[in-house]
């Protein structure tokens, strides 16, 4: 293989974090037609005057990241939602942090849902058709603010997380903070509250969540097996002596039981420590559990991200790891790791891949695909994959050419001179060849040297040449 690769921002085999071309915080999991699509807080890297990296405060973030994926291996990137701020959906929000996602089937078509904090004084929500949007701001203001009944005293108004229950009801979960050090044990500012059938109103007022021991933020929500299990993140006032009482840590996911959506909720398990006891560089710790293909995992964020990149200023990316079950099938004390999950399925390379999916890749940058008009604040969407570094890469894994095999691929792209592409089976060099030249995107298809057959990993590197693919497949 090419020994003029650039380097990767993770190891080879290594799952994590789900994607290195930007960050991506405060993960939230919805399944969609075989398909988790991941929202996630857009973290972005802040200087100041002097040029020095600056530590993250989250002030500048109004962008939401999407991506998605059918193996939890290979992740399309689907770009970012255009949230809040001036230029964006809510423009009366300034922040979008902790997004919060689910569909729902309403008048027989099937509409999303993404819900945000605006900082730490309330919720909003927009709607799509798609899961990737365009979205839009429907109430045109909050979901939650402090004017809402019983929200005013919450310390942090924010981290939402929603679930459609089995007969279509929606509930929203939100809240966090410490009012006081004396309240640090048993704060008492989560909140839960029924949604209205179109799942942008409140269809009451909403309550607090009862007990819920050194909450600090961070809410989700899991049914399993008829159960309804509450998690978050507990604060960092946890003492020893509460540690060998309770059985958990300062920054640790926790769950809680209840039989009924809104509650009342009973303790029940710790899931997952904070980041910083797998990884060495602590924070906060964010996380959603979802299950996907008859198994259980539990998405959260690290900043393993920014150390491969040498940098240290607590931005945030998205990992995900299987999440260990008890005898009940309930969420249980859990592992983050490097390495990440097994592919869950073999990818299929016959179809028009996105070429902004990948596994990991290098010096690849990419870009929306703006189509005449398109408005950009309302954003995610088709994502193309800039090829303009010498020695950069995309590597696919686990692509199935079954029995007959793969003799041709074809590639969408658009170059002013065109661009030079080795494809690689394993280590096996597939194909090499230019793309023409064009103004606009042209397929065009290439022979591979040998037919291909099996599963493989595919990795596509570049010459350096100026220009967009789009997508790619095997024929």
């Amino acid at each position: 293989m090419d020994n003029n690769l650039l380097k990767s921002f993770k190891p080879a085999g290594d799952h994590n974090p789900i994607m290195t071309q930007r960050f991506g915080a405060d993960p939230f999991a919805m399944i969609y037609k075989d398909r988790v699509y991941m929202y996630m807080t857009c973290d972005i890297l802040t200087y100041d005057e002097a040029g020095k990296l600056t530590e993250n405060t989250y002030q500048k973030i109004d962008t939401i990241s999407v991506a998605s994926s059918a193996d939890l291996v290979n992740w399309t990137d689907h770009g970012v939602v255009y949230a809040a701020g001036k230029n964006g959906i809510a423009t009366w929000g300034g922040n979008s942090w902790a997004p919060a996602a689910c569909w729902k089937t309403i008048g027989g078509k099937d509409k999303f849902f993404l819900y945000f904090a605006n900082s730490g004084n309330g919720i909003a929500v927009l709607t799509s058709d798609s899961p990737t949007g365009p979205f839009v701001d429907p109430i045109g203001g909050p979901l939650v603010s402090r004017d809402t009944p019983n929200c005013a005293s919450v310390t942090w108004l924010f981290d939402p997380a929603v679930i459609v229950d089995d007969d279509g009801t929606g509930w929203l979960y939100i809240g966090g903070g410490v009012p006081s050090d004396d309240k640090a044990s048993n704060p008492g500012t989560a909140r839960v509250v029924r949604l209205t059938d179109d799942m942008i109103h409140l269809a009451e007022d909403p309550k607090p969540i009862e007990n819920v021991a050194y909450l600090f933020e961070d809410s989700g929500i899991n049914k399993i097996n008829g159960k309804y299990y509450y998690s978050y993140c507990s604060n960092f006032n946890v003492t020893p002596e509460a540690t060998e009482k309770l059985g958990f840590e300062s920054g640790e996911i926790l769950t809680m039981v209840s039989d009924k959506p809104d509650g009342p909720f009973a303790p029940y398990s710790a899931v997952l420590k904070n980041p910083g006891f797998f990884f060495g560089r602590g924070g906060n710790n964010h996380h959603c559990m979802f299950e996907f293909k008859g198994k259980y995992y539990i998405a959260y964020h690290s900043r393993i991200l920014e150390e491969y990149m040498d940098l240290d200023g607590g931005f945030r990316s998205t990992n995900v790891d299987e999440i260990n079950l008890d005898a009940d099938g309930a969420p249980a004390k859990s592992t983050g790791t490097r390495k990440g999950v097994a592919q869950a399925g073999n990818f299929n390379p016959y179809e028009c891949v996105p070429a902004a999916t990948f596994a990991s890749m290098a010096g690849l940058k990419t870009v929306p695909y703006l189509k005449g008009t398109d408005d950009m604040k309302l954003f995610a969407g088709e994502m193309l994959v800039n090829a303009g570094e010498k020695g950069s890469w995309m590597l696919v894994e686990g692509a199935d050419f079954g029995t007959q095999g793969a003799s041709s691929v074809s590639i969408t792209s658009r170059s002013k001179a065109g661009i030079g592409i080795c494809i690689y089976a394993g280590d096996s060099k597939a194909a090499e060849f230019k793309t023409g030249a064009s103004d606009g995107f042209a397929e065009e298809t290439f022979d591979l040297s040998s037919k291909l057959t099996g599963k493989t990993d595919i990795r596509f590197v570049f010459d350096g040449s100026e220009g967009d693919i789009r997508c790619w497949k095997f024929n």
